[in-house]
C-alpha cells in the first residue's frame, strides 16, 4: 500500500494577476521581519554616525532649506518658524520617496536570492515599506521634537486640530503610493534599466512640484492644479493643516490622492505577479 505524500507548500503559478494571498504572506512574516532587520543594519553599516543619520538627514535638509529659500530668496513660510514649516514637508516627503525609490530596485538587487530559494516575492516589497516605517517614526519624533518647543514657548502661531486624526489615514497613502510606484517601475526595469536612473530624478522633480518647500498659497490659483495633481500635495498639505493650523483641508483633494494611491497599488500588483513568474530569465 502507498502512503500518500503530503507536502507542506506546493509551488505553482498563479492563477490571477490579482492574487495578492495575504495569508501567504502572513506565513512568511518571520521572513519580512528578517528582511526589515537588515535593510535597518544594512543601511548605516560602516557608518560613523550610525541612526543618528535619521535624525542628521532631515536637519541638515532643513536648515539648508531654511538658509537658500527664507533667508536668501525670502519665500514665505506662512508666519511658522522656517524650520518647523521645512521639517513639516521633509518628514513626509521622505517616507514617500524612500518607499518609492528602495521598492523600485526589487528585482535588479535580490534577483540572486529570488533565483535560488521560494518565497513570496512581495515580501521584499512590504518589507521595504515597513523598515521605512521606522525611519520615518523616528523622523516624526523629531518633528515633534521642534513642534512642542515651539508651541510651548507661546509667541508662534501654531494651531493643532482634530485634523491630526486624519494622521493613519496621511501614512496609509504615503505607503500605497510609495509600494505602488515601487513595483511597477521594479517590473519594468528588469528590460528597461534606464528606469531605475529616472525614478531618483523623477522624485526629485515631483518634490518641487509639492509644499516641501513652497506654500501652496504663493502658487497663482490658475495653476495650483498642477500641483494638486501631485497626490502627495495634499497629504502634505493636511499634515500641516493638522499640527500647525495653516495649508488647507480639501476632502476632494483626499479622496482623488487616496484614490490614486490604489490604483497605483493595485496596477503595481498586476505587473508585479506577471513579471515575478519568468523575470529570472530576462535579467
Amino acid at each position: 500500500m502507498v502512503e500518500k505524500d503530503e507536502w507542506t507548500h506546493i509551488i505553482k503559478s498563479k492563477s490571477s494577476w490579482l492574487n495578492i494571498k495575504l495569508s501567504q504572506l502572513w506565513s512568511f512574516r518571520d521572513l519580512i521581519f528578517l528582511f526589515v532587520k537588515r535593510d535597518f543594519t544594512a543601511t548605516y553599516k560602516q557608518t560613523i554616525l550610525g541612526p543618528l543619520w535619521h535624525f542628521l538627514q532631515p536637519i541638515i535638509s532643513s536648515f539648508i532649506f531654511t538658509f537658500a529659500f527664507s533667508f536668501i530668496a525670502k519665500i514665505s513660510t506662512e508666519n511658522i518658524p522656517p524650520v518647523l514649516f521645512y521639517l513639516s514637508g521633509i518628514v513626509p516627503w521622505s517616507y514617500f520617496a524612500e518607499c518609492t525609490t528602495r521598492t523600485s530596485n526589487t528585482f535588479v538587487q535580490n534577483a540572486g536570492i529570488f533565483g535560488k530559494v521560494f518565497f513570496p516575492r512581495m515580501v521584499v516589497p512590504v518589507s521595504s515599506v515597513l523598515s521605512n516605517l521606522i525611519r520615518f517614526s523616528v523622523q516624526f519624533c523629531l518633528f515633534l521634537i521642534f513642534f512642542f518647543v515651539y508651541y510651548l514657548k507661546g509667541n508662534v502661531a501654531i494651531h493643532p486640530n482634530y485634523f491630526i486624526l486624519l494622521f493613519p489615514v496621511l501614512i496609509i497613502t504615503m505607503a500605497f503610493l510609495g509600494l505602488g510606484i515601487g513595483m511597477i517601475v521594479s517590473s519594468l526595469t528588469i528590460r528597461y534599466r534606464d528606469l531605475s536612473n529616472l525614478v531618483g530624478f523623477g522624485v526629485q522633480l515631483l518634490l518641487y512640484l509639492s509644499p516641501v518647500i513652497f506654500p501652496v498659497s504663493i502658487w497663482p490659483e490658475k495653476i495650483r492644479w498642477i500641483i494638486f495633481a501631485n497626490p502627495m500635495t495634499s497629504i502634505i498639505e493636511i499634515f500641516r493643516y493638522g499640527f500647525l493650523g495653516i495649508g488647507s483641508f480639501n476632502l476632494t483633494s483626499l479622496l482623488y490622492s487616496m484614490c490614486v494611491a490604489v490604483v497605483l497599488l493595485l496596477t503595481g500588483i498586476i505587473i508585479f505577479n506577471r513579471v515575478e513568474k519568468n523575470f529570472i530569465d530576462t535579467i
